[in-house]
């Protein structure tokens, strides 16, 4: 129960909308069964069976309700007739009515507004937490099961979690009122109708055990259908050109078929939930009208009293088969949970220091730096320096290490051994944003958005027209950028695939321009251009990296012709 209660927390703040939920939801259960209790009356006066009373002392209990409306009633049908007395009773019915269903509405308006603020907040949460975690949280995880999560699951919490509140609530309050309504009439009776329920609560108990257990495999099942999606959209071109269609479908129906296997198995036993209550349900009524009979027959229960009875019994079951529903159907929401907080409660593994103040005055020092992806040791005890305004630019095979060296900066992952200094502190030392803002990367594949060819520019920045259209000249994108339906407005796709590869590199390099940051990584910058655009972005960088401290990873001469200095790697090392 804590992790369903940690999703309702989502839901903050409450402020009055939890008391006023509470009361309304207390008035359209009271207004809910004084409509059936009223059906008693009703009967008496068919029946005419409503014999003059003495006015009861007045107190607060039921049974001076049940006495007062006796004797109410036995006034109307002898100053009204009986057609008059219906005609009241009638009034109060629809009156009655009138107010449970108002109050019942308000009290669903106030559970939509706790829905959906539960649901923005959990979602953003999620969102914040999947941007704060590290790139080797990502490295080591499935991308298409984190997408599930964000998606598949969440949107199951909101339909049974979010969505089974007004049943786990509402029902339970609506079933304590018919009991009291019950047991006001014949507590015989009610005990009888309670002998059964232990019995009916173990066994869904059992089923949710199973249910949840079921439920996760299934989850899992969906991320990995997810994960065959995304390689699937991603390697699409690849897919084709070596004919390998039956291939993945072979892959993508082998996990299809273990999903319909675990989703059947938990429909096995989670439909099992509902018609198991409602057959406990006429069991319990069957031995109900047996002996409430016999006690008309013997006359300890006049008829009426005993069809009442049975109409209230009746609405029970409602309530209960829909609670047996709710409680089975939370048990997927409640795995989704646990999914989606496996991510939000993953801690950091690399943490900013409390240095707010960042900028290289004097050096970029590497002191036996190494680094390993789990097992595989790509960086090998290295050191080097990197001055203020100096070109260092780093050559080797690929696969040895060079981009993890770039990346080991602004601290997309930390060395397993030895440290990084800047300008005599260690980078641990400085806050995470901090360092990174005045670091500028270019990498070998341009990643771009799904938005205008502006804002992939600015990316968050506050830029004027003027400086925009500057670093587009600059980074030589204007001249295609102007040639675009709608210039800088144009929404250039996912991934900015309306763009060749040289468009699309010339815009990453017109980011880092706008970006100015004092340190720039160049991964492979001019690889995806043809030797005209490499001409004009090569003079362009040029230019840029004067007066900055730039690192450079390239195979062409080309691009690392102007460095001040080369360090050749091979296996991780410097040579």
């Amino acid at each position: 129960m804590s992790t369903y209660f940690r999703i309702l927390s989502y839901a903050r703040p409450f402020g009055w909308a939890g008391p006023l939920y509470g009361l309304f939801t207390v008035l359209y259960v009271v207004f809910g069964v004084l409509n059936l209790a009223m059906l008693i009356p009703v009967l008496d006066i068919i029946l005419n069976d409503t014999e003059r009373i003495a006015e009861p002392e007045a107190q607060w209990s039921i049974s001076y309700l049940a006495q007062y409306s006796k004797y109410y009633l036995a006034l109307q049908v002898e100053t009204k007739g009986q057609s008059g007395a219906i005609i009241v009773v009638i009034i109060a019915l629809m009156a009655s009515v009138l107010l449970s269903n108002t109050f019942r509405y308000l009290s669903a308006l106030i559970l939509a507004r706790f829905r959906v603020n539960l649901i923005r907040n959990l979602r953003t949460e999620f969102y914040e937490k999947m941007l704060e975690l590290d790139l080797g949280y990502f490295t080591n995880k499935n991308r298409g099961d984190i997408l599930s999560r964000g998606t598949v699951d969440l949107q199951q919490i909101e339909s049974t979690v979010v969505n089974s509140l007004k049943v786990l609530i509402q029902n339970p309050l609506m079933m304590i009122g018919l009991f009291v309504a019950l047991i006001s009439i014949s507590l015989e009776l009610t005990l009888y109708s309670l002998v059964i329920l232990p019995v009916a609560g173990g066994l869904i108990s059992y089923l949710a055990r199973r249910l949840k257990k079921r439920a996760r495999k299934s989850q899992e099942t969906v991320g990995r259908i997810n994960s065959e999606l995304d390689e699937t959209l991603s390697g699409m071109r690849v897919i084709k050109a070596f004919v390998a269609e039956n291939h993945m479908i072979k892959k993508f129906y082998k996990e299809v078929l273990r999903y319909r296997r675990h989703v059947f198995r938990l429909a096995l036993r989670q439909n099992l939930a509902s018609p198991m209550s409602e057959v406990l349900g006429i069991a319990t009524a069957c031995v109900i009208i047996y002996i409430g009979s016999n006690m008309i027959f013997e006359g300890q229960l006049e008829a009426q009293v005993f069809i009442g009875f049975l109409l209230i019994f009746s609405q029970l079951l409602n309530p209960a088969k829909a609670l047996a529903g709710a409680f089975s159907n939370v048990q997927r929401g409640l795995v989704s949970a646990e999914r989606v907080f496996e991510i939000t409660d993953s801690e950091y593994e690399i943490k900013g220091g409390h240095l707010s103040k960042v900028d290289l005055e004097e050096s970029l020092d590497f002191q036996q730096v190494s680094f390993a992806y789990e097992d595989r040791l790509v960086v090998k005890d290295i050191s080097f320096s990197i001055q203020k305004g100096s070109v260092v630019a780093l050559v080797g095979p690929s696969g040895d290490g060079k981009s993890t060296i770039a990346d080991l900066i602004p601290r997309f992952y930390d060395p397993n051994a030895g440290q990084i200094i800047l300008d005599g502190h260690a980078l641990a030392d400085y806050q995470i944003a901090a360092l990174r803002g005045i670091i500028g990367v270019v990498t070998q594949e341009s990643i771009l958005f799904n938005d205008t060819v502006r804002e992939n520019i600015t990316f968050g920045q506050q830029a004027r027209e003027e400086d925009v259209i500057a670093v587009a000249k600059t980074a030589n994108a204007h001249e295609f950028i102007m040639k675009l339906e709608d210039g800088y407005d144009t929404v250039i796709g996912d991934r900015g695939s309306k763009l060749s590869g040289g468009q699309k590199q010339r815009l990453s390099i017109a980011r880092a321009l706008l970006a100015n940051p004092p340190i720039l990584i160049l991964d492979e910058a001019t690889s995806a251009l043809d030797s005209e655009s490499e001409q004009l972005v090569q003079e362009a960088i040029y230019n840029l990296m004067k007066n900055r401290t730039t690192l450079v990873i390239a195979h062409r001469l080309s691009t690392i012709q102007h460095a001040d200095e080369i360090l050749v790697l091979k296996d991780g090392e410097i040579l």
